[in-house]
C-alpha cells in the first residue's frame, strides 16, 4: 500500500530464516538483489552484528529491525521500532509521555529499540521487567544516563499502577503471559502490546481482565515503523492513515 501510494515499484515478501542460518541467508538475499530487509524477532541483535554501519538510534539500541543495501555494497542497520512506537502513542493515540511511570515487559531486541526513544520523553520512571533479572538490569544500566531506569524480574515489579505498560516479550506470540504481581493496572493505565496480532492476545486479555483504561494491540507501531523503514529505503515517508484505517476495518 505504501509503494502504490508513493508510485514506487517494489516487491515485499516474507523470508522465514532460522537463527543458525541468519547471517548466511541474509547475505545471500542481499547479494541476490534484495535492496532492503525488515528484521523481526529473534534476529534483531544478530542483525546489528551483521551490518557495516549503524544509525545512531540503532547503535544506542544495539538492535536492528531495518537493513538497507546501498550501491557501494554497504549494509546500513537502523532501528525504527522506537520512533514507530512513539509516533503511534503521541500522534495516533494522543498520549503525552512526559512525567509518566512506564513498565516494559521483556528485555530482548524488541525492548532495546524503544527504551531510548521513550526516555527522551522525560518519563518520571521506567521499569524493565524480564524473566531473568540479569538481562533486565543490564539493559537498564546501558540506558541509565537517560533517566530513572530499574531492571527486575516479573515477580519483583512494584506498585502503584503504571501509566503505561508495554509488552515487549514474545509471550503473546507463544500464547502465554508472564506471572505478574497484582496492583499494576488501574482504569487510567494504557496497556500496549508490541506483539501485534488479530484478536485478543494473552497480554491484551490480561489487561482487559484488570479493566485497563486503554488497550492497544500494536498495529499502529507496526505501520509507523514500516513507514520509517520505507523512508530509509526510498527517501519518501508515506502517509500511514489509509493503511491504519484498512487494518482497523479488516480486524
Amino acid at each position: 500500500m505504501f509503494a502504490k501510494a508513493a508510485a514506487q515499484n517494489l516487491v515485499y515478501r516474507l523470508f522465514d530464516i532460522p537463527p543458525d542460518d541468519f547471517r548466511r541467508e541474509t547475505l545471500r538475499l542481499l547479494t541476490g538483489g534484495v535492496r532492503g530487509l525488515n528484521v523481526t524477532l529473534p534476529h534483531k541483535q544478530a542483525a546489528a552484528e551483521l551490518v557495516n554501519e549503524l544509525t545512531p538510534r540503532a547503535a544506542r539500541a544495539q538492535a536492528v529491525n531495518t537493513i538497507a543495501f546501498f550501491e557501494d555494497a554497504k549494509l546500513l542497520g537502523d532501528n525504527t521500532d522506537g520512533v514507530g512506537l512513539i509516533r503511534d502513542l503521541e500522534h495516533n493515540m494522543s498520549i503525552a509521555l512526559a512525567d509518566k511511570r512506564v513498565l516494559i515487559l521483556g528485555a530482548g531486541g524488541a525492548a532495546r529499540g524503544v527504551v531510548g526513544p521513550l526516555c527522551e520523553r522525560e518519563l518520571r520512571s521506567l521499569t524493565i521487567a524480564n524473566r531473568t533479572p540479569y538481562k533486565a538490569r543490564k539493559l537498564a544500566q546501558e540506558f541509565a544516563d537517560m533517566g530513572d531506569i530499574d531492571g527486575c524480574t516479573f515477580g519483583e515489579v512494584e506498585t502503584p499502577p503504571y501509566d503505561l505498560i508495554i509488552n515487549a516479550t514474545a509471550a503473546s506470540l507463544q500464547g502465554v503471559m508472564p506471572e505478574l504481581p497484582s496492583g499494576l493496572v488501574s482504569e487510567a493505565t494504557v496497556c500496549y502490546d508490541m506483539a501485534y496480532g488479530r484478536g485478543l492476545t494473552p497480554f491484551t486479555r490480561w489487561a482487559a481482565s484488570l479493566k485497563a483504561g486503554r488497550i492497544s494491540k500494536g498495529w499502529g507501531m507496526l505501520v509507523e515503523q514500516a513507514a520509517e523503514s520505507f523512508l530509509l529505503w526510498r527517501g519518501i515517508r508515506p502517509s500511514t492513515q489509509v493503511v491504519l484505517a484498512a487494518l482497523n476495518q479488516d480486524e
